[in-house]
């Protein structure tokens, strides 16, 4: 592999998010559970001919290891553009054996539950590590509070909004994609649905300036008028899983009984429409 300067331009997740951010659309990123959300979700990105990134825990990583060459395979034969990232990747030694052995894209490094020095030391390294091997990398500035299924809850931790400081702080430490803390929590808000500083969102994008991409966590619960304000104020990747998958769950509930195919046929198509809806929605439908 040459030198991430050389290799940069042909990483498959920078150029989905670099065509997202010069024709100001999102492009969603999917949490896949497993072969069935995978199938539905590539099925949406054909048929509505958007760009998408698939997305897996590393818990799922760990606990269905041929999910990811099933999910490489779909980005190697897809038609459309399509890439696959790993997220909220927080041990270090996970990090090194995927970016040596594993067919991902892009990694997000979560260092967030190391005090804001190790983190930057530590998002540093490893961003050296993956880029190394051709892997684009993105990290969280500050600290987005909560957890969801596949993804550690941040505890007793204080959400931290990000700061004009650790946004160059972490431009420094060579990441590729930043992912802002602004108000916007992992898991579900509650009564009074999301929050965000739409502002701090915006100052974010103008102070980064297209060195790096603009991502968000955090999702759930979001309306299509959020999510297109997101993507007014310069987000391009939006990790999505509750807020696509919750039709998937709700189906399986409604049609335990049914055969299993015939189960599995059903769920995968409410989930196939529902991510086409929110590629509608994003404005990728039609971009790839």
């Amino acid at each position: 592999m040459g030198s991430w300067s050389e290799s940069r331009g042909q990483n498959r997740t920078l150029q989905i998010l670099g065509s997202a951010a010069r024709e100001e659309y999102g492009v969603l990123a999917v949490v896949c559970y497993n072969i069935e959300h995978l199938t539905a979700v590539v099925r949406a990105a054909e048929s509505k001919r958007s760009p998408l990134i698939l997305l897996l825990f590393p818990s799922t990583v760990t606990q269905l290891p041929t999910l990811v060459w099933a999910a490489a395979a779909a980005v190697k034969s897809a038609t459309v553009p399509m890439s696959l990232h790993l997220d909220h990747a927080q041990d270090e030694a996970q990090i090194r054996e995927v970016a040596a052995t594993l067919p991902f894209d892009s990694i997000m490094v979560d260092m967030s539950h190391h005090d804001h020095g190790d983190n930057l030391a530590k998002t540093k390294v490893l961003a050296d590590l993956c880029h190394e091997h051709g892997i684009a990398v993105e990290a969280e500035s500050g600290r987005i509070n909560g957890g969801e299924d596949g993804i550690a809850d941040t505890g007793s931790l204080e959400a931290l909004f990000t700061t004009p400081e650790e946004v160059e702080e972490f431009i420094a430490a060579d990441v590729d994609l930043l992912a802002p803390s602004i108000g916007n929590i992992h898991g579900d808000y509650g009564p009074s649905g999301p929050q965000l500083d739409y502002q701090r969102l915006a100052d974010v994008n103008a102070q980064i300036a297209g060195r790096v991409g603009m991502a968000l966590h955090g999702t759930n619960d979001f309306t299509p008028e959020i999510m297109k304000r997101c993507i007014q104020s310069g987000t391009v990747k939006l990790n999505v899983n509750k807020l696509v998958l919750e039709c998937w769950n709700t189906y399986l509930r409604e049609h335990v009984h049914e055969p299993l195919m015939k189960l599995m046929d059903g769920g995968m198509a409410v989930l196939q429409d529902e991510v086409e809806r929110w590629m509608d929605i994003c404005g990728s439908s039609g971009k790839a």
